[in-house]
């Protein structure tokens, strides 16, 4: 099978639903440090702006705001810990040691999607890799342990710079293209849940204007439910406003997506 295109994913909402773990450990973080348990569409609207792709940053601006608001007698913690604070709630244990002997959020995550459809896009000549923010051992253990995928490519955090830099996402296009990105190559797209993702792709088209880029967008999914439709619906419409070429309504409407149509 001739390959004819590459899609980077990212994985926090778009491979593994983090409502009840990176999200949940955003909101307590955010409550011990400040007394205000910030709502999803307090973080929904942070991430809205567009530069909060790290949740340990974005706890910390969402304390500072907090205690600038409220007025608050409190001092701003410092950076580091917010990370600890952050990571005792999400792996509730050593992230760098056997995940069997984590406690934290991150049992509660639902995959949302399966090895099959991996296999599939594989087979119609789409070549794959993933592109996120979360640490190496969190993403490891979902696309490895739970998803059962060997050795997936992958940029995490700490390989490249926080996205909206594009550097991540160009450097794992490239390794996996043989180094060759341009014009006469095939399309490379990247699917986010956030205007952080799709201002990652717009970004990369200014450093590799030759290239075709091109952005996926979908909604969280705590916004799929039935009755946050309105809420999807205005989340959808300013993923659009910033620039993706495609909503889904599915991970799974990219088994017979034609890249070339966009």
């Amino acid at each position: 099978m001739k390959n004819i295109g590459l899609i980077l994913f990212d994985i926090d909402g778009v491979i593994r639903s983090v409502e009840n773990s990176y999200r949940l450990s955003l909101k307590k973080t955010v409550y011990k440090f400040s007394g205000w348990e910030p709502s999803y569409l307090d973080i929904d609207n942070a991430k809205n702006e567009g530069i909060w792709n790290n949740d340990w940053d974005l706890s910390l601006e969402l304390i500072k705001r907090c205690i600038k608001k409220e007025n608050l007698n409190l001092k701003i913690p410092p950076r580091e810990k917010i990370v600890k604070c952050f990571e005792d709630f999400y792996f509730g244990g050593d992230p760098n040691k056997d995940s069997k002997n984590w406690s934290g959020f991150i049992k509660n995550e639902e995959l949302l999607v399966d090895k099959k459809f991996f296999d599939l896009i594989q087979s119609n000549g789409i070549i794959w890799g993933f592109v996120s923010g979360a640490e190496s051992a969190s993403a490891k253990f979902v696309l490895e342990k739970r998803l059962g995928l060997k050795s997936p490519p992958l940029i995490s955090m700490g390989d490249a710079p926080d996205k909206p830099n594009p550097q991540g996402f160009i450097n794992l296009s490239k390794t996996l293209l043989g180094d060759k990105v341009s014009e006469s190559n095939i399309p490379i797209a990247y699917v986010g849940d956030t205007i952080a993702d799709i201002n990652t792709v717009i970004n990369a088209r200014k450093e590799i204007p030759s290239q075709k880029f091109i952005s996926i967008g979908i909604a969280p999914p705590h916004l799929h439910l039935k009755s946050r439709l309105k809420e999807r619906n205005l989340y959808e419409k300013k993923l659009q406003n910033a620039g993706a070429d495609l909503i889904l309504n599915s991970i799974y409407d990219l088994q017979n997506v034609n890249l070339d149509l966009f």
